[in-house]
């Protein structure tokens, strides 16, 4: 993943559709069909850059009843409803909270001294708040299964992910005795237009999520995470001193850094390198330079592969939808 808005608007088209939308037909066809056709690029370029994102563009779209499927519907939506698309655009963000990473965070989130306090930074509904309330499903490379649940039983939310290499896949549950999050414009769990635009932001064919989604929304609601309005940079400090003593604080973001101007990335790694406790990433290579890349290489032909950080080091791969897991082999 890129950082948003830095890149011309019919080359972000033509990179989402050659980069990171390999498993949905769609939407590659969606993005190949905007970076040619003049008309529509007219359009997105009144937007300002950081709204022109194809992800949010198109869940725009659809919600306003683009029919998945081949370009020419897409295309006849926006040129025909665009003053009602564009209001969205504005209103909204692309808050897509993935559950799926969790089965990629679970593996450093459970090798740090425990108990953990969790603080995530652009947490929206703050669905990967609660990876102590999933249960898990890793298959290795000759077909071995680890399985993983939650201490009082298996969950309703099952997260499956491939693991290749030699990952710490964990025997137990990590304790977490106090969570919280960060976010701009945090969204309720319990309200039913705040999760049906969470709906519309996963991609057409993917059903699995679309299911998965819809699970983890109906747990969280038993008992919502506490999340904060605030600005990451300004508010993180005054949050992390309530972490209660004896308790590990580990801050920890997922596709967040790459909305924030470049300034402002150099300004986040400054803080989280200085903050007590730990600091996880999970971000595109290009969107934070600064941390290192780990001993395995990029895997390629994925899609989206996000660099997963532990205290600005980079230690593996992971698919950017928590589908695949790459570690070093020893």
């Amino acid at each position: 993943m890129k950082p948003v808005g830095e890149a011309g608007t019919r080359q972000e088209y033509l990179d989402f559709a050659e980069r990171q939308v390999d498993d949905s037909a769609c939407f590659r066809a969606w993005a190949l069909g905007v970076a040619e056709d003049p008309e529509v690029l007219a359009l997105l370029e009144d937007l300002p850059p950081v709204k022109r994102q194809p992800n949010l563009v198109f869940a725009a779209a659809r919600w306003h009843g683009a029919p998945p499927g081949p370009y020419d519907g897409l295309r006849t939506l926006l040129l025909g409803n665009w003053d009602r698309v564009r209001a969205t655009v504005l209103a909204r963000a692309t808050q897509t909270n993935e559950v799926g990473r969790c089965a990629t965070l679970l593996p450093v989130l459970a090798g740090l001294a425990g108990p953990l306090a969790l603080l995530e930074v652009g947490c929206s509904a703050g669905l990967t708040l609660l990876p102590d309330r999933y249960s898990y499903r890793w298959t290795h490379e000759d077909g071995r299964v680890t399985s993983l649940h939650p201490v009082d039983g298996p969950s309703p939310v099952v997260l499956e992910c491939a693991v290749h290499g030699c990952a710490p896949l964990p025997e137990r549950m990590p304790e977490v005795v106090w969570r919280a999050g960060l976010d701009l414009h945090p969204l309720d769990v319990r309200d039913e237009d705040a999760t049906a635009w969470l709906q519309m932001l996963v991609w057409p064919e993917h059903e699995d999520r679309r299911a998965r989604l819809a699970a983890a929304v109906r747990l969280a609601r038993a008992d919502p995470p506490r999340l904060v309005r605030g600005d990451l940079l300004r508010d993180l400090d005054a949050l992390l001193a309530e972490v209660p003593a004896g308790a590990t604080p580990v801050v920890f973001h997922s596709a967040v850094a790459a909305y924030l101007p470049p300034g402002d990335r150099d300004r986040l790694v400054d803080l989280l390198l200085s903050v007590r406790g730990h600091w996880v990433s999970n971000e595109g290579p290009a969107v934070l330079p600064r941390v290192s890349p780990p001993p395995v290489p990029r895997p390629t032909g994925v899609g989206t592969a996000f660099l997963l950080g532990l205290d600005g080091r980079g230690v593996a791969w992971a698919q950017g939808h928590g589908r695949q897991l790459w570690w070093p082999p020893s």
